[in-house]
């Protein structure tokens, strides 16, 4: 008689199920992490508050500089006031994602200074999911608030019409925005794998970038978009989308910030050439 019972052992099923498990215990212990610090954050709630405080006045004055300029010039390269904000405000969100949930990187220097990284070398875990994990900064949910403000502004004044692809290319432009900045930070990690203390030149290419994507990318003239479309591809999260939003853009460029996800497989390589060159510092 033949048998009607479904076999158990198909490897196709036996690995989906493992990948199923392997995620749900990663979802799991990156919940512990995001409550630990959470809690640690908490234990101080009047310095957390005066921080995120700080957060926000410091890229309201900013806002502030944007102001009053274009009480000066009405237009730069044809962007007005209200373009320009919608242009700042989904910058600074970006920004403010990889620097909530990708700080670990941005700190790595102290890490490997402190001898953290070997401990974190030795444990049954991803190396990066590790460092992810490392540093959750609440505080700058201050800087979201803000940047929040004035994309909601820019939105109900600028003019927008929106449609479903239009939400689709937003919603896009965060989550590419933020995996190119925290691409950055990697690349900042791998470097101080060679180098034991993090290189300040790199804050061009985080905190110079976030200043200056205040504005379209093209103000600064053709040399700077080409830099920013195919070597760190930033237009692609910002000036690209922003045409198709302002309907002044073909609308593929809708679809470009998937840049920002395809510019973290050179610094996913970047930091695998670092670990495999690691030496423990001996701290």
């Amino acid at each position: 008689m033949f048998s009607t019972t479904p076999a158990t052992n198909d490897p196709l099923t036996g690995a989906s199920a493992s990948f199923r498990k392997k995620a749900a215990d990663s979802f799991r212990l990156y919940r512990h992490y995001f409550m630990i610090q959470l809690k640690s954050a908490m234990q101080y709630k009047t310095s957390f508050f005066l921080t995120c405080m700080g957060q926000f006045l410091v890229s309201f004055n900013v806002f502030i500089g944007i102001y009053f300029m274009f009480r000066r010039f009405h237009t730069v390269k044809g962007y007005s006031y209200k373009e320009v904000l919608l242009c700042f405000g989904i910058t600074l969100m970006e920004f403010g994602l990889a620097e909530v949930f990708a700080r670990g990187f941005d700190t790595f220097a102290s890490i490997i200074g402190n001898g953290v990284f070997d401990r974190i070398m030795v444990r049954p875990r991803g190396l990066i999911f590790q460092v992810l994990g490392q540093r959750i900064e609440f505080t700058r949910i201050g800087r979201m608030i803000q940047a929040t403000v004035m994309f909601a502004y820019g939105l109900a004044a600028g003019g927008v019409v929106w449609s479903p692809a239009k939400v689709f290319t937003v919603l896009f432009m965060l989550a590419g925005g933020a995996a190119l900045f925290s691409g950055i930070f990697l690349i900042y990690a791998a470097i101080c794998f060679f180098t034991l203390e993090g290189l300040e030149f790199m804050n061009v290419l985080t905190d110079g970038a976030r200043e200056y994507g205040k504005y379209p990318v093209d103000i600064y003239g053709k040399r700077v978009l080409l830099f920013a479309t195919f070597l760190v591809p930033y237009a692609c999260i910002q000036y690209y989308p922003l045409l198709f939003l302002l309907d002044r853009g073909k609308w593929w460029y809708s679809l470009l910030p998937a840049g920002g996800f395809l510019f973290l497989i050179p610094c996913f390589l970047l930091w695998r050439v670092g670990v495999r060159h690691y030496k423990s510092t001996g701290s």
